[in-house]
């Protein structure tokens, strides 16, 4: 049976990992101590041409459905995991048939819950997991994707700004609609509340909940925090004709949520004295999508919103007269961020995302400058920040920790790069 490989075309090195080895027994020489979350399946971590990848042993039918599916996803810009490649037809040393494997792409700075968990988190933090996971599976619904097996072993975790930006790591279970109807959101909801309690009973078990957290009432806010943003996102206004600044300030309420609106439908109802709008939200990354067009800069969606609220402010200390957003916001760059990313010490840099890195910056300039009295300036803050934060922040790869369960997948997010099928006879 010859080993068959669909993958990208950018990762021809996927060959020469030992295939005809368990995944269990691959040689350390071939691994990367990462953290891994929970899983079903034996994941590993290998590195390749200067990228981490994960591979997860799972049967072909299975990772072959699981590799379209995340794919698809990724076409259709949900946060998830970057399906690589497939390998099928593994087979040992005595020809014995081995499982085939997913690849995808580890997920730079991503943050499994247990990881989290390994200090105990206040239930400030707990809440705003929970509302990142709120927002994944309604962006998830959005798209017609009913998850199957939502819970927080199946996320991936990744500071934005003062939140978290969750993004899709295991869709084994997953099926792709064109829409999802009201009781499979409902049923993707009740799983996702069921397998959370679980997940913080396990953690209270371990001593790592907070005294003042109760499981189950933890597990139900993930109902109220979809419940509250699907609402928001999709429930027509009934209004009075005229009334367009109730119109403009959905529209304002949808955008500071971080969704795009494609457009409106309505609708006149009762003899045309009173209109219906129902807006037709698209895919989330409003902010995230501005920041990247006008300054190149790619960032997760809280992370953008600082970023775009510091341009605008840097307008404003421009004048009136600079009215052009695409200059000022490239002078920004060149002004304003790369000198602080180019003042961080080459050996801190990996602490955290650039993007990160400039947003806590300007939370450590407002913490100097209220017990200033005065705007330290941004100079004195990034020194100020390297010196007496960041120097003293871990990796985000040992914030992680060590203390996490068996393996989970770790993967990264995005391209619609054209695939090709690599086969080697013999295995």
């Amino acid at each position: 049976m010859a080993l068959h490989i669909t993958a990208a075309p950018d990762d021809p090195d996927l060959l020469d990992l030992p295939w005809s080895l368990p995944l269990e027994e691959w040689p350390a020489k071939s691994l990367v101590a990462l953290p891994r979350g929970i899983s079903r399946h034996i994941v590993r971590f290998v590195r390749l041409g200067g990228r981490v990848y994960a591979v997860k042993e799972v049967p072909a039918s299975l990772a072959e459905r699981e590799y379209r599916l995340l794919r698809d996803l990724s076409r259709l810009d949900v946060p998830t995991v970057e399906a690589v490649g497939v390998i099928t037809g593994r087979t040992d040393d005595h020809d014995q048939p081995l499982e085939a494997a997913l690849v995808t792409r580890h997920l730079e700075f991503s943050l499994p819950y247990r990881a989290l968990f390994s200090r105990t988190l206040r239930p400030h933090t707990v809440s705003r997991l929970l509302d990142a996971l709120a927002v994944l599976l309604v962006q998830l619904h959005l798209v017609g994707f009913s998850w199957g097996d939502c819970s927080l072993s199946n996320t991936l975790f990744r500071r934005d700004a003062g939140a978290f930006a969750a993004y899709l790591v295991d869709a084994e279970t997953g099926e792709l609609h064109s829409r999802l109807s009201d009781g499979q959101r409902a049923y993707d909801l009740e799983l996702a509340r069921v397998n959370i309690g679980g997940e913080m009973l396990d953690l209270q078990a371990g001593g790592l909940l907070d005294d003042e957290a109760d499981p189950i009432e933890t597990a139900e806010q993930i109902c109220h925090r979809y419940e509250r943003l699907w609402g928001e996102l999709t429930r027509p206004d009934v209004i009075e004709a005229g009334e367009r600044h109730v119109v403009d300030a959905r529209l304002r309420r949808l955008n500071d949520l971080g969704f795009d609106v494609a457009e409106l439908t309505i609708t006149a109802v009762g003899g045309g004295r009173r209109v219906k709008v129902a807006p037709k939200v698209v895919d989330a990354g409003h902010h995230s999508r501005r920041l990247l067009r006008l300054t190149g800069l790619d960032a997760e969606e809280n992370q953008a919103r600082r970023l775009l609220n510091d341009i605008d402010y840097f307008r404003a200390s421009l004048g009136a007269a600079r009215t052009d957003e695409e200059e000022v916001a490239q002078r920004w760059v060149s002004e304003m961020f790369e000198p602080v990313i180019r003042t961080i010490p080459r050996d801190l840099r990996r602490k955290l995302e650039a993007a990160q890195i400039y947003h806590e910056v300007l939370e450590h300039r407002w913490y100097l400058s209220e017990h200033a009295g005065h705007d330290v300036g941004l100079d004195v803050a990034t020194r100020s920040y390297i010196d007496n934060v960041l120097a003293f922040k871990p990796d985000e790869e040992a914030i992680l920790g060590a203390r996490l369960g068996p393996a989970s997948t770790e993967l990264s997010y995005l391209g619609d790069t054209a695939e090709q099928d690599v086969v080697a006879p013999g295995g």
